[in-house]
Parts: structure tokens; sequence; C-alpha cells
């Protein structure tokens, strides 16, 4: 089963703060003009930031506004997990068209891609092939590129001929925002005004973990 983008990853609904303005603008440049701006781009930072948040927002701004663009959402993972299928089913080639033939490729969690040679493999023939003709790739993980140290060099060289750029943990006044935005969302009501302040103290560094609080 494909990966798809969470319907509520949008431009729209990401909370802009000192720690994500430049991933925030560099995806935002990146949907508006697919191949043009960064290509590729690379998102990295720990989880929970709002990594997998941007991809989406891309896909769902290129669905809306580009639909003739083709497009494919995956990861690390599924990638994987497909090319292992396609070797053992002889559908190596349908799975090239798949991830070549196309204007835009997402992939999330591209850690995942180490310590596996012959997808390694396959994916840098992929890369290769969407860079050469102008397709826009956009990658996420939860280390910088040369800090994937078990990946291949050529691949690693690559991830980094674009723009690569860090999320850092949300400041106390962004997770204000996004815990806001949450209970404006939610049918809890919050009473006492100095309780979202209290949360976004104690839960620092982590979106997700603000959610759950």
């Amino acid at each position: 089963s494909a990966a798809a983008p969470n319907p509520a990853h949008t431009f729209e609904r990401f909370v802009i703060g000192n720690s994500n303005r430049l991933a925030h603008g560099a995806a935002l440049a990146v949907a508006e003009l697919p191949g043009e701006s960064y290509n590729p781009l690379f998102l990295h930072g720990a989880p929970g930031l709002g990594k997998t948040h941007l991809l989406g927002a891309i896909a769902h701004y290129l669905d809306r506004n580009h639909p003739e663009l083709t497009l494919r959402y995956t990861t690390g993972e599924q990638f994987t997990s497909e090319f292992v299928s396609a070797l053992r089913a002889s559908g190596v080639e349908a799975f090239k068209e798949r991830h070549r033939d196309i204007d835009v490729l997402l992939i999330d969690d591209v850690q995942f891609l180490q310590d596996k040679s012959k997808t390694e493999e396959e994916f840098f023939h992929t890369f290769d092939a969407l860079h050469e003709t102008g397709s826009q790739i956009v990658l996420a993980s939860d280390r910088a590129p040369h800090a994937l140290s078990r990946l291949a060099d050529r691949l690693r060289d690559r991830f980094e001929w674009g723009l690569s750029v860090e999320i850092a943990a949300p400041d106390l006044p962004t997770r204000l925002t996004v815990l806001g935005r949450l209970v404006e969302e939610s049918p809890v009501e919050v009473k006492a005004a100095d309780t979202l302040q209290e949360i976004a103290t104690r839960v620092p560094a982590n979106l997700r973990l603000l959610e759950g609080a």
C-alpha cells in the first residue's frame, strides 16, 4: 500500500517559528517552482519537528496548483520494501517507471536506506535519473547528510548538491502557538490561562509530545 501525505499537513496549518522558518521557506519555494529552486531539498532534524508535515504540504500544494505534474510520495522503508518485492517478482522495470518517470519525488526517512546495498544502488540510479531530467527531489531524514555514515559516499554527496536545512526544536512562543491552535481545534476546554504556558514550558522538544501533553 502506498504512503500518502496526511490531509492535515498543509502549508496553512504549519506553525512557523525561528526554528523552522528557513525549512518552511525552502519547502514553499520548491512547491511553487519544482525543479528550479533547490534540487535536491534535504530537510533534517529530530523526530516530531515538522519534516513530514512539510513533505505533505509540498504534495498538497502541487496537487492543488500543479495537477499536471506526476508526483511520488514515499518513505525509505516503503522504497526498500517495494524494491525487494519487485526483485522477487521480476518487476524491476515497473518499479523503475513508478519512481523515475515522474516530475517530483518526495521521500521521508531516507536514513532507512543505510546498510541496504542493493536498495541504495537502486536509489542512487533513481536520484541520478530524476536529477538529469530536472525533476524535483525532496528528502527528509533524522540527521544531516554527512551524519548518514553508513550510507554510500556517492549518495551522501548527492544529498548535499542542493540545499540542506535543519529543523531545530521549537522555541517557547512557537510551542505556545501550536498549543493554542490544537486547543482551538479540540473539544477539550482549557479554562486556566496559564495551563498552556505550563505545558509549553514542560514539553520543550517535540510537537507530537506537545499534542499528547
